[in-house]
């Protein structure tokens, strides 16, 4: 599950960035002051940090396992589950969410510009998961796992080498 969750994360911020110009959208009124600037350090961070949210995702399914992994269209089960306790019913005010609808100030095209990056992430995750556990090949394990280490250096690299103009 975590590192399923930490390449879907990355894939879908990398693509999220570049379509959406989050570089752009985080200095407008309003997610200024509520999302760090894209060359933060934390944000570089982010996708290495996942292991935790990773983690945290497959304790609380685990219970679950035999409904997502062994039933039919248990990814769509998981899907269905992800966007509505972790996207759209988060327990904060996120932005896309019903609680960040309520409590923000951000327009609706605020909300709504994020949200095809959350809801492709978790389809993603979804398939992926699902995938991986009914395949018997043994290359889906050696690729998961190259491309979550990947994803992990890839992330502190951005963290601790030194940055240049180039790439701002």
């Amino acid at each position: 599950m975590t590192a399923c969750h930490l390449v879907t994360y990355f894939v879908a911020g990398l693509i999220a960035y570049t379509l959406f110009d989050y570089r752009g959208l985080f200095q407008t009124q309003g997610l200024s002051s509520y999302m760090r600037p894209v060359d933060s350090k934390w944000v570089a961070a982010g996708p290495s940090l996942q292991v935790i949210r990773g983690l945290i995702l497959a304790l609380a399914l685990y219970p679950f396992r035999h409904v997502v992994l062994r039933e039919p269209k248990g990814w769509l089960k998981l899907w269905g589950l992800l966007v509505g306790l972790c996207v759209l019913s988060a327990a904060g005010p996120a932005p896309s969410s019903v609680e960040g609808l309520i409590y923000t100030q951000l327009s609706w095209v605020q909300h709504f510009r994020g949200l095809p990056e959350v809801i492709l992430q978790n389809l993603g995750l979804a398939v992926l998961l699902v995938g991986w556990y009914r395949s018997s090949n043994k290359a889906w394990g050696i690729v998961m796992y190259a491309l979550t280490v990947l994803g992990i250096l890839m992330s502190l690299a951005g963290v601790f080498l030194p940055r240049t103009e180039t790439f701002k």
